[in-house]
């Protein structure tokens, strides 16, 4: 099976996000051959390379979203295809959206523009330089002129109307790639896309002119990913003020990116969300729950092995490192982790437990599996955050010694994974007996997980998709409450009995659901799940390079339901609304159909007589 890998801003390069989740299926489904299309995101990114590819990855092709665009002129019948599908799209992306996302006028104006304009720049080679045009200002601003226009569109001025089209335009760059020709996505037996937005832009052109089925992956979803980066109603340390886009430019984005996401979901034969989270954020924006199957990310318990299952020490059942007095914090020290409320939670700690200590470790995730950016970050973060952690530290805690002759210490320590007293990731989590998360937004809990992977007992805050991960197996205060916080470590810190139960609760519950092995298999099964209702339309060619005859059955080429499926058109198309019920029978093709049974007592002579009208 030839798979075309759709990515954005992640696999195979180096530095992109999600690169060991696509690594590890890519490696895990060897029996495929993978053609990986990646969109970069940044200079930076080309520049740092690609990682190892293993043998079945046949073909890479790159993309970048960022730079100016090729220019090419475009003709008058061009320029009036232009500017009747880019009108559509845009009008659609400025009304109110519908009660039920991905249905209603606007829904089908703005999928008749998005692929009106597929098929202009497949006919005419790209339109990147007509997107940032000044007609496309023109058709943007009439739009958002037009009787029911929402009113953040209505205040639009022409510097927003400029930032919008230049963000259109480097969304819908996908559309004007080389990608698909016979030897691209139109010769792919499946494409699978590792998230939303851009990235599945060419499988939509794909399962549009070619029926390309097509798989969505979302750990993170990219709508929401949106709406963080540009919500201004965060609190001052989650986002910089300084990044916030003006409100028409941010409402006609949104509106793009709202559109964008129920024709994926509408489109897509099969939506995997990470989990449970992320699937609530589908639904609501228009996916089919019937067309949505949950596969949580897959992660190496291996490397935690040792500190999970070498855990017990025998002096009361507590697990190595647990000297019953520690807590650890692992993760990025960015303001949506909420560093500062830990540290006021620790404050009322210390306050009972005054010889409790907390080692605030920080890494930078390169092999973040599950989350594509922004899932677990509402904005970038601040260049003095982690200094500003470090300063109120030493305010809250300052140093203590035992007597006039000792050196001072600090209960709260700042340390980096790879330093000489945390060198690898299991060792940070073994540094402790009770694992902290204190996030106040967070797609996928990565860090959580490997803790329980490492049979650590923890405390989290009720963000994003924690309670679904631990699933009992830890406690769960509400985020922003440091007091609660407080209370939850006390209660483990003070019960070694309860940490070590809910230590290898947590274990079995992570090797049961969240490893490489169950993940890999999961999508082996979707994949030939996927081919079995769509037939390969792949041609056979000789050495000559000629096609080959008779290589596939005749009845592969014959048009009828029965090539579809249940949810199937007469072209093997699939419905984004749902069908009527249907007998068997309509899935039999019209040569093949009985002919209708007439009723007892009607022969040809009356029969006659009913056409004639007598």
């Amino acid at each position: 099976m030839r798979v075309g890998l759709l990515t954005e801003g992640g696999y195979p390069y180096a530095n992109g996000e999600a690169r060991v989740w696509c690594d590890r299926l890519v490696r895990g489904l060897d029996q495929h051959e993978f053609e990986v299309y990646a969109l970069s995101r940044s200079a930076r990114q080309d520049a740092g390379g690609w990682a190892e590819l293993p043998a079945q990855v046949r073909r890479v092709s790159t993309a970048p979203l960022w730079g100016a665009p090729p220019a090419r002129r475009a003709g008058r019948r061009q320029r009036r295809r232009f500017a009747e599908h880019f009108g559509g799209l845009a009008a659609a992306i400025a009304s109110p959206a519908a009660r039920e996302p991905g249905t209603g006028h606007q829904a089908d104006r703005f999928a008749n523009g998005l692929y009106g304009l597929a098929e202009l720049a497949l006919d005419h080679g790209g339109i990147p330089a007509a997107l940032r045009s000044e007609e496309a200002v023109r058709l943007l601003e009439r739009a958002c002129h037009l009787p029911g226009a929402l009113r953040g569109a209505q205040q639009a001025r022409v510097a927003d109307l400029l930032a919008v089209t230049e963000a259109l335009e480097r969304a819908l760059r996908p559309l004007s790639l080389d990608w698909y020709g016979p030897g691209g996505l139109a010769g792919a037996d499946l494409c699978h896309a590792t998230s939303g937005g851009a990235a599945a832009l060419p499988g939509l052109v794909a399962t549009r002119f070619f029926g390309t089925p097509l798989l969505v992956t979302e750990y993170g979803v990219r709508l929401r990913e949106h709406y963080l980066e540009d919500c201004p109603a965060v609190p001052a340390d989650v986002a910089d003020p300084s990044a916030v886009r003006p409100a028409p430019v941010r409402t006609l984005l949104s509106a793009f990116q709202g559109r964008l996401a129920a024709e994926v979901y509408a489109r897509a034969a099969l939506i995997t969300p990470g989990n449970t989270h992320a699937r609530r954020w589908q639904e609501r924006c228009g996916a089919d729950p019937e067309r949505l199957r949950t596969v949580y990310p897959g992660m190496d318990a291996t490397r935690f092995a040792e500190v999970g299952e070498g855990g017990e020490s025998g002096d009361g059942g507590t697990a190595r490192g647990d000297d019953g007095r520690t807590l650890v914090w692992v993760g990025r020290i960015e303001p949506s982790k909420d560093v500062v409320g830990l540290l006021h939670a620790f404050a009322e700690v210390r306050r009972h437990r005054p010889d409790a200590r907390l080692r605030v470790i920080e890494t930078r995730r390169a092999d973040a599996c599950a989350e594509p950016a922004g899932s677990g970050s509402a904005g970038p973060p601040g260049e003095d955050y982690p200094a500003r952690c470090r300063a109120l530290a030493a305010h809250l805690f300052p140093d203590e010694a035992a007597d006039a002759h000792t050196v001072g210490d600090n209960p709260v320590s700042f340390e980096r994974l790879g330093e000489p007293g945390v060198p690898t990731l299991p060792e940070a989590y073994a540094a402790g007996g009770v694992v902290v998360l204190s996030s106040v937004v967070e797609g996928f809990p990565v860090g959580l997980v490997e803790a329980m992977f490492c049979g650590r007992a923890t405390v989290s805050t009720d963000v994003g998709a924690v309670c679904e991960a631990i699933g009992g197996t830890g406690l769960v205060v509400p985020p922003r409450n440091p007091r609660a916080l407080a209370d939850a470590c006390l209660a483990l810190l003070r019960d070694p009995a309860r940490r070590a139960r809910l230590g290898a609760a947590a274990r079995a519950r992570a090797l049961e659901l969240f490893t490489i092995e169950q993940n890999v298999a999961a999508f082996r099964g979707i994949y030939l799940e996927l081919m079995s209702h769509c037939p390969v339309r792949r041609e056979e060619v000789g050495e000559g390079g000629a096609p080959v005859p008779f290589a596939l059955p005749a009845e592969a080429h014959i048009p009828g339901r029965w090539t579809a499926g249940r949810d199937g058109d007469r072209l093997g198309q699939r419905r984004s609304a749902p069908v009527p019920s249907r007998t068997p029978q309509d899935h039999t093709p019209t040569w093949a159909a009985p002919p209708p049974r007439e009723p007892l007592g009607v022969g040809p002579a009356q029969r006659h007589m009913t056409e004639e009208g007598v």
